[in-house]
């Protein structure tokens, strides 16, 4: 066979792979929105069944009005890990669960965060549990939640839709900015 032969042979190869895999690519971020949601719908259930506990340790934090903040907290995790799962409202909880993970990774995981990065230590950053998940999440953010979700079903696809309504004509695709 000549080299033409062989590359246009290896062409056919990559788009028939390509395409099979722009149909499964709603598969990532339905696995990312089921794993990382079900983690916190746990979480959440399980700190609002103890209120008194997740509001002592958020004081021996230091975390201002424990209290409240257990409640909210644990009130996110549960309706935040429910939303993710559906992937409704996706991109708002998994923005406001990052919020949350950054607090986490600032008080309870300082100490092991900070360690990870060592190269004494046994560990690297993604044992920690809330980095793994910040990263999951700001992935949620940035990309959405995909094909298979209540956003897509209810709101239909956002990929290169124009966001007309932004100050200056800024819009969501690559083209130029339409002026207005």
């Amino acid at each position: 066979m000549t080299s033409g032969t062989w590359l246009t042979k290896f062409r056919n190869i990559q788009a028939a792979t390509l395409h099979t895999l722009d149909r499964l690519a709603f598969a990532a971020p339905l696995a990312t929105r089921v794993v990382v949601g079900f983690t916190f719908m746990h979480t959440g259930w399980g700190k609002l069944h103890n209120l008194a506990r997740t509001a002592d340790f958020f004081s021996s934090l230091g975390i201002p009005f424990p209290g409240a903040n257990a409640t909210f907290v644990s009130a996110l995790e549960l309706v935040g890990g429910v939303a993710l799962i559906a992937g409704l409202g996706a991109r708002i909880f998994a923005a406001l669960l990052s919020g949350s993970m950054t607090v986490a990774l600032m008080t309870a995981d300082r100490q092991a965060f900070l360690t990870s990065w060592s190269s004494a230590s046994d560990t690297t950053p993604t044992d920690v549990a809330s980095f793994t998940m910040l990263l999951f999440l700001l992935w949620l953010v940035f990309l959405g939640p995909g094909r298979a979700s209540a956003d897509h079903l209810v709101f239909g696809p956002t990929k290169g839709r124009r966001a007309e309504a932004l100050p200056g004509g800024v819009t969501g695709t690559t083209g130029p900015a339409k002026q207005g």
